[in-house]
């Protein structure tokens, strides 16, 4: 089982994460979603397509865009759609 934590708290746990680059992506049902908030905020991979982000709040601390996923993947990246990965301090085991 993989556990993805933020100060002290579990954000998201799954046996069935994609590894990609170094990342562990979490399906949306592995994700504890009262725990986030919406993010205007996007970046662009050129083979992965427009990230979308998302900031987690734990005990009233909030950690902007940790999460991000890619709700349009390109192609190569098709296994990975609207799978959560993070970042800023979240640790992943």
């Amino acid at each position: 089982m993989t556990t993805a934590r933020w100060n002290g708290t579990v954000i998201a746990e799954s046996d069935d994460t994609i590894v990609v680059e170094g990342n562990h992506y979490f399906p949306p049902d592995g994700v504890n979603m009262a725990l986030f908030e919406a993010s205007d905020s996007h970046t662009r991979c050129p083979w992965k397509g427009e990230a979308s982000y998302k900031s987690i709040v734990v005990d009233g601390k909030r950690n902007p865009d940790a999460a991000w996923y890619y709700p349009e993947p390109l192609p190569a990246a098709a296994e990975i759609k609207g799978r959560f990965a993070f970042w800023k301090g979240v640790t992943v085991e």
